[in-house]
């Protein structure tokens, strides 16, 4: 799905990984009303991703979905190449799509480690290195490039829940310092981090409601402040190497447990 614009100039493009619910529809909904054409990626949610792609074109901007399962190398190296191939040259990668399945020191295993490294680490280092080599290449005429990685407050304020969730986001932010060192000036690198956004597991809507109170704020993250957060990150020009925390002040007080468990 993809349609046109009569821009003289062509917008810029960006490439968000899960675009179809939750967080990711809501920061590509935002992109598009700030002028951005966007690939929708998707893996499961199809119907969904063409909602958003239809909301985004209704909004005068471009969109095309791009699928692919980012626990798969070939399927995430294929979608650079075909969200540029739709939109032409793209500008930000937002790695926003996360594996968020439970387990804890009990019950860890190294094969879910393993699938939350895949999905939440490999997949956004590997997008990182197609946008270096797309802007690199010179032939685009792009200047530079930026990558946004979605990451959680709780890199910050940690607690042993969701373990191996919790490493893959660690290593995701380490990755972002390390690739802002190395990919600059062509890329920029920049952290979001959110709070307690959305209903999360078996979470109620009263559990979730008291716990999006229980910040210094008195309010933790909406799925539209972090996406304001991604869009200023993605023209923040003189910004790289660091992590936003939209949070709410959550990340102050420190729990120990996840604050879904907390809230029950």
């Amino acid at each position: 799905m993809t349609t046109t614009t009569a821009n003289e100039h062509p917008a810029p493009v960006a490439l968000i990984t899960g675009a179809g619910r939750r967080i990711g529809r809501a920061i590509a909904l935002a992109m598009a009303r700030a002028g951005w054409d966007i690939a929708v990626h998707y893996r499961a949610s199809r119907q969904e991703a063409e909602a958003v792609a239809s909301e985004i074109e209704a909004l005068g901007r471009r969109a095309t979905l791009v699928h692919g399962d980012l626990a798969d190398e070939a399927a995430v190296r294929r979608l650079l190449p075909a969200a540029a191939e739709a939109l032409g040259a793209v500008t930000c990668v937002v790695n926003n799509a996360s594996l968020f399945d439970y387990d804890s020191a009990a019950d860890f295993s190294p094969a879910k480690l393993d699938a939350h490294m895949q999905a939440n680490v490999a997949a956004p280092v590997l997008l990182a290195q197609a946008l270096h080599a797309h802007v690199a290449d010179g032939s685009q005429g792009v200047a530079q490039g930026v990558i946004v990685n979605l990451l959680d407050q709780k890199l910050y304020n940690p607690n042993p829940d969701f373990l191996s969730y919790t490493l893959s986001k660690a290593a995701l932010h380490s990755a972002t310092t390390l690739l802002a060192q190395a990919l600059a000036p062509k890329v920029r690198v920049v952290g979001v981090a959110p709070g307690i956004t959305l209903v999360s597991g078996d979470q109620s809507e009263a559990g979730f409601a008291h716990a999006h109170t229980q910040t210094p704020l008195g309010r933790s993250s909406t799925p539209e402040d972090v996406a304001a957060a991604v869009l200023y990150a993605a023209t923040a020009r003189a910004v790289t190497g660091t992590t936003l925390l939209v949070d709410g002040g959550q990340h102050l007080q420190p729990l120990p447990r996840d604050v879904m468990f907390l809230a029950k």
